[in-house]
């Protein structure tokens, strides 16, 4: 599992656990070297002492000249039997416990005769605490010398990189005045990510800016045989001899040309690189736009068999932008006619939003989230779209700070639930 703790954290604390390990290690070979060093040279010591009363003072028959916290003992020498405590050592060189107080014991035996001297520890124990307490002071100090020093450290290491993220997190990157990052930063890996960063944004601006202008021309020249197709249609429908049937057909073309015309009205808006007082201005409410799109939408319902009402929960009296709301109701409401075969269809108003119902085939609640994405269809695709009506709902939705949710409802079909909690 990928540790999510910041960098410069990462960093003082590898810091001090690569100390902890060599301080520890350092401090425990410390250790065992005084004990083996210590052990080596009471051993010796013990030794050459009791070498010296064999030869010279036993002979001689004098007492062991030994220091006050020594003790000599012998197995055939009545007063210097060797106590119980001491019988079961070691042959050389051991140590002993005995209520609580350590023994060096030096034994050694000749001619099935065993001589034996015994030392109290205490001096050694208390040079032992001494040097102990040196050594986890050292410990102790070594570790917090670490923190700090780590700290320092991963401060002025991290500095260039915290830099680099604040810069990209706090400006407008894609702004195409915006200066370079790179130049900023020295000739290393930070440098090599700034540059890297740099490239990357550069493409996406490009990206950006063709699909912008790509757009923005496309919309623009569009209006243009919108405008000669309207006034055409206008013109054929004033014709006294023209037939029912021809009629509807120019009235049909009127009906596509309006739509078109709201769709590059739509896309022109979108393609601005930032929202405009225009577009988040409102301009109808949205009882009215749904009246429009009801009486356009209703009939196209109705001829496919199916039920359609328009409801009003309750009144809203906001104004919304006119091109965005009818576009929004107008894809939502030819999703629910391409998609339901049996049943009703509801566009349901309410304060501060509506939704639209019906009893089509639904969606697979793995399928929901994606339906928002361009070009993505349902498994039981109808009509002659391309997947964008959801996707174009979805941005416009973004754009004006609204929401778009789908759920299913039971026991089939979908419902649309759009709010302007946001505007």
């Amino acid at each position: 599992m990928t540790s999510r703790q910041p960098l410069q954290r990462r960093i003082v604390t590898a810091f001090m656990l690569m100390t902890l390990m060599v301080s520890g290690m350092f401090a425990l070979g410390i250790v065992v070297i005084v004990h083996q060093i210590e052990e080596h040279l009471v051993s010796q010591n013990l030794s050459r002492e009791l070498n010296n009363v064999l030869r010279d003072d036993l002979p001689r028959g004098e007492r062991p000249r030994l220091d006050t916290g020594t003790r000599f003992f012998a197995s055939h020498l009545a007063q210097y039997s060797i106590p119980a405590e001491f019988a079961a050592a070691d042959e050389g060189f051991s140590e002993v416990i005995e209520d609580n107080q350590a023994f060096y014991v030096f034994k050694r035996s000749s001619n099935e005769q065993v001589f034996m001297l015994v030392q109290k520890q205490q001096e050694f124990e208390a040079r032992e605490q001494v040097l102990y307490s040196v050594v986890l002071t050292g410990f102790l100090l070594s570790v917090l010398a670490a923190w700090g020093l780590g700290w320092l450290l991963a401060r002025r290491v991290m500095a260039p990189v915290i830099r680099l993220a604040s810069q990209m997190r706090h400006r407008d990157q894609l702004h195409s005045l915006a200066p370079a990052l790179a130049p900023e930063y020295a000739d290393d890996e930070v440098g090599y990510l700034a540059a890297a960063f740099d490239s990357t944004l550069g493409q996406l601006r490009y990206s950006l800016e063709r699909e912008r202008l790509f757009t923005s021309d496309v919309s623009h020249e569009l209006r243009t045989p919108l405008m000669i197709i309207t006034s055409s249609c206008e013109l054929l429908t004033e014709l006294p001899d023209l037939q029912v049937r021809q009629r509807e057909h120019v009235l049909r073309i009127t009906r596509a040309t309006e739509e078109m015309h709201d769709l590059v009205q739509t896309f022109l808006m979108l393609a601005r690189s930032k929202p405009d007082a225009s577009s988040l201005a409102g301009s109808s409410t949205l009882a009215a736009v749904a009246q429009e799109q009801s009486a356009r939408w209703g009939p196209l319902i109705r001829e496919k068999g199916l039920q359609f009402q328009l409801l009003v929960q309750a009144d809203d009296d906001a104004h919304y932008n006119l091109t965005f709301l009818r576009t929004v109701i107008s894809n939502l409401l030819r999703n629910a006619l391409h998609y339901t075969e049996q049943g009703d269809v509801r566009m349901i108003l309410d304060t501060g939003g509506f939704r639209v119902e019906d009893s089509g085939v639904g969606i697979p609640l793995e399928q929901q989230k994606q339906m928002f994405e361009p070009f993505v269809r349902g498994a039981q695709a109808r009509g002659e779209g391309l997947g964008l009506g959801l996707s174009l709902v979805k941005r416009i939705c973004t754009h004006q700070g609204w929401t778009v949710q789908v759920r299913d409802l039971s026991p089939h079909g979908s419902l649309f639930a759009v709010s302007f909690c946001g505007h």
